[in-house]
């Protein structure tokens, strides 16, 4: 598949992302009497990358995040050199479906944009949690979610269920993370709500790639090291060579 509709693969899938995610925090989850809260916001943004995993899967891989294409580099899963087009598709697909959702958003009649569904640490921690820990759980949180991203996708794993694993998984961390950071575990998520927001959420923005980049990475290492490699044995591959013959 051609570098470039890869590229446009990643733009949608991550407008759909920050869009269906972001959108249902700043749009939903407190609405009157009706919120569907943390835990609507946190099967809001899993649904997005379940039914994007199904959609573009087959084309880009469905990364959506700069840490998720960095981690899969790191642990050869993804070549370095169509890095930068990925994390520079996956970007403006975050400020598009952040900007479409502000154009909405703003629809309303004393609308206030507030963090606009931004992460933030300290005093802009949803909980008031310090710096180091939102760190350390954006760290251990990408950490796991890449763990569970290469498990799945091991060719050795049941075929045809990993969406369903990593959408599933995206939720079990939103529902941990929201009332830490509002949960980043990706840059591009991160991004595209901050340009709108400004201030402060700008100024935190450098955690929310740092944390998630750094943890994603280790995973990249680890898996290996845990799983293995999922390629064919020499003796596997010629013993199929020779069937094949």
């Amino acid at each position: 598949m051609p570098l470039s509709k890869r590229a446009a693969a990643e733009f949608m899938g991550t407008f759909w992302l920050v869009f269906g995610g972001c959108g249902s925090a700043v749009l939903s989850a407190a609405f009157p009497n009706l919120g569907i809260g943390f835990l609507g916001v946190a099967l809001a943004f899993g649904l997005t990358v379940l039914t994007m995993a199904f959609a573009i899967g087959h084309i880009s891989g469905c990364h959506l995040n700069p840490a998720v294409s960095v981690g899969l580099m790191v642990a050869k899963r993804f070549s370095g050199k169509d890095l930068p087009a990925y994390v520079v598709a996956q970007v403006l697909g975050a400020m598009a479906g952040a900007g479409v959702l502000y154009l909405i958003a703003t629809g309303k009649p004393g609308f206030e944009l507030g963090g606009f569904a931004s992460n933030g640490f300290a005093e802009n921690s949803p909980g008031g949690y310090s710096l180091e820990a939102c760190l350390v759980a954006e760290l251990v949180l990408t950490f796991m979610f890449l763990m569970i991203i290469l498990g799945s996708t091991d060719k050795r794993a049941p075929q045809g269920l990993a969406p369903v694993a990593i959408g599933l998984g995206l939720t079990l961390i939103h529902l941990i993370g929201i009332p830490i950071t509002n949960l980043s575990v990706n840059p591009a998520r991160s991004t595209g709500p901050a340009v709108f927001a400004g201030g402060w959420a700008i100024h935190q923005l450098w955690l929310f790639w740092l944390a998630p980049i750094v943890g994603a990475a280790v995973a990249g290492l680890v898996y290996p090291l845990v799983a293995g490699t999922d390629e064919p044995q020499p003796q596997a591959r010629a013993a199929k060579a020779a069937a094949a013959n």
